[in-house]
């Protein structure tokens, strides 16, 4: 039936009241869905009812009066009247899709299945002991495919057991099993069919988020975003105090290279210097040719807490290149020179 002639046709009052409730339901909301209903209990659909007040209101009524409220809802969401068949109801909330989705499958709760209803998922008897006295239960166990045995006085199933695949129908010997262990296999709550908000409808494929994987995939692309701004010296506001230490850093490294004096480098270049004095002097095989000071001393590392890995190299390889001039310069003349500036430095 078209909307037009559903709008045009005369019903009962009792009727339009329902439909025009259903209406004013339907536009006090951002999100409209369609749920499916179909095998819930009267008294625990009362339940999940009462858990979503507060965040959604489920209303369930005839398929035609539902329909009807969704032609003549001010939001264009008459296209969800393509899923209202069945046993459904009509959900609102202000949360937007993904959250009601969210919402709706944590509610759902296990259940016990009937004989004659179709396997959600396989249905396994899992290994262990079941709390049976040893009686006919084990071969009614051993019918359904479990693995069984009478073991120190109680049935024990011996291993992990498959008894039903996804899609085959639930036999009465494999319903009477499962209920005499207490094992529930499908979960029952509200299956929402589609959902419509802002204009767009979304079935629950589209819903169905990993959220934790989704939330390590945007940490990981701002991560990587920061590193290329960094990379390319692109300033921004949540990079700028790494950048400007990086070019405080570099401009350190230069001045220590360059032997600046400015006053922020001045310490490093003392514990440079210092560091290449004493290579120099424990190169000396005459201790009498150094002053008191250094005589004994043994070379010390340049590298200051403050000072990176890059002068830290240069350092190291200062210290290499001195000690190789005072082996290859070992005559009497280059031992008074050195001593000469050192006398002059300390």
């Amino acid at each position: 039936m078209s909307a037009d002639v559903r709008k045009t046709e005369t019903i009962p009052e009792w009727k339009q009241e329902e439909v025009d409730e259903i209406v004013a339901i339907l536009d006090s909301y951002e999100s409209v869905g369609v749920v499916d209903i179909t095998g819930i209990p009267s008294r625990q659909l009362q339940d999940m009812r009462r858990d979503l007040h507060g965040t959604a209101q489920l209303r369930v009524s005839r398929n035609t009066l539902l329909e009807r409220a969704l032609d003549e809802a001010e939001a264009d969401i008459e296209e969800l009247a393509e899923y209202v068949s069945g046993q459904v109801g009509l959900i609102g909330t202000n949360d937007n899709p993904f959250g009601l989705f969210k919402e709706l499958e944590a509610s759902k709760t296990p259940a016990p299945i009937n004989a004659g209803e179709v396997a959600p998922n396989d249905i396994v008897i899992p290994e262990g002991d079941t709390g049976v006295d040893p009686g006919p239960f084990v071969g009614e166990l051993q019918n359904v495919g479990a693995a069984a045995r009478i073991d120190e006085g109680s049935i024990k199933v011996t291993e992990d057991s498959t008894v039903l695949e996804t899609g085959e129908v639930v036999s009465d010997d494999l319903a009477n099993v499962l209920n005499e262990l207490g094992i529930e296999p499908k979960e029952v709550g509200l299956d929402l069919r589609a959902v419509h908000a802002d204009g767009v409808l979304f079935e629950p494929e589209e819903l169905e988020l990993d959220v934790e994987a989704y939330r390590a995939d945007i940490s990981a692309a701002a991560s990587r975003a920061w590193n290329l701004s960094v990379n390319a010296e692109y300033p921004t506001e949540s990079n700028a105090s790494t950048l400007l230490q990086t070019a405080s850093g570099d401009a350190k490294a230069v001045a220590l290279q360059g032997a600046i004096e400015e006053p922020d480098v001045m310490p490093d270049l003392v514990s440079k210097a210092d560091a290449q004095v004493r290579a120099l002097a424990s190169q000396v095989d005459d201790e009498e040719a150094l002053p008191e000071e250094l005589q004994g001393v043994e070379a010390q590392p340049a590298a200051t807490e403050s000072t990176d890995e890059q002068t830290d190299t240069e350092d190291e390889a200062d210290a290499e290149e001195s000690e190789e001039a005072a082996d290859e310069g070992g005559d009497d003349e280059d031992d008074e020179d050195a001593g000469d500036a050192l006398g002059e430095m300390f």
